[in-house]
């Protein structure tokens, strides 16, 4: 399991103790308002376990941050395989979720540009892709601050949610090895 370390987050594997802050992040009308609904406690345990399990199993995922200082969670951040039915897959996708509290901070950036150092660097990727719901601005601001930038010809309606609704429609960025190791250069 991936463990990585910024200015002042944690970056690490799953543990019990996330559950509960997880579950809560999860049912924050605020955090979810680019997904179809909030979740439920078991619906948040649920995804927990399949989070956990595929980091686990592939060594890394979306996992956890939390604070230096205090320990306690900020969310999640990390890559993963593509695991939707879409034109650029199969790939790797970073992506983040925090809570409320801590958005306009920088932690998804900072951890976001931890994770892309480590995936180009210790995995060796060649890319790594986003996407998000077109509307959803703050994650498209990330993925500018991280050195990404949207390919339209990748645009896509989400296989997994209903044709036709907004949240379907996603804008898709890319970041290409050489592009992320110029910026870091900087």
């Amino acid at each position: 399991m991936v463990c990585l370390e910024t200015d002042r987050l944690i970056l690490r594997g799953w543990e019990e103790r996330d559950v509960a802050p997880f579950a809560a992040m999860n049912a924050d009308p605020r955090v979810m308002a680019f997904f179809p609904s909030t979740l439920t406690a078991r619906e948040s345990r649920k995804t927990y376990e399949r989070l956990k399990s595929r980091a686990e199993a592939n060594g890394f995922h979306f996992q956890p941050i939390e604070f230096k200082r205090s320990g306690s969670f900020a969310g999640f951040v990390g890559i993963a395989r593509v695991t939707i039915d879409v034109d650029f897959a199969p790939a790797i996708e970073i992506g983040w979720r925090l809570p409320f509290d801590f958005w306009g901070k920088g932690y998804a950036t900072e951890a976001a540009t931890a994770w892309l150092d480590y995936g180009f660097g210790s995995l060796d990727l060649d890319e790594v892709v986003s996407f998000a719901v077109h509307s959803n601005k703050r994650s498209q601001n990330v993925m500018a601050r991280i050195g990404m930038t949207r390919d339209p010809n990748g645009d896509f309606w989400h296989p997994d949610i209903a044709p036709g609704y907004d949240l379907a429609r996603h804008f898709f960025y890319r970041i290409r090895k050489g592009e992320f190791l110029a910026c870091k250069a900087k």
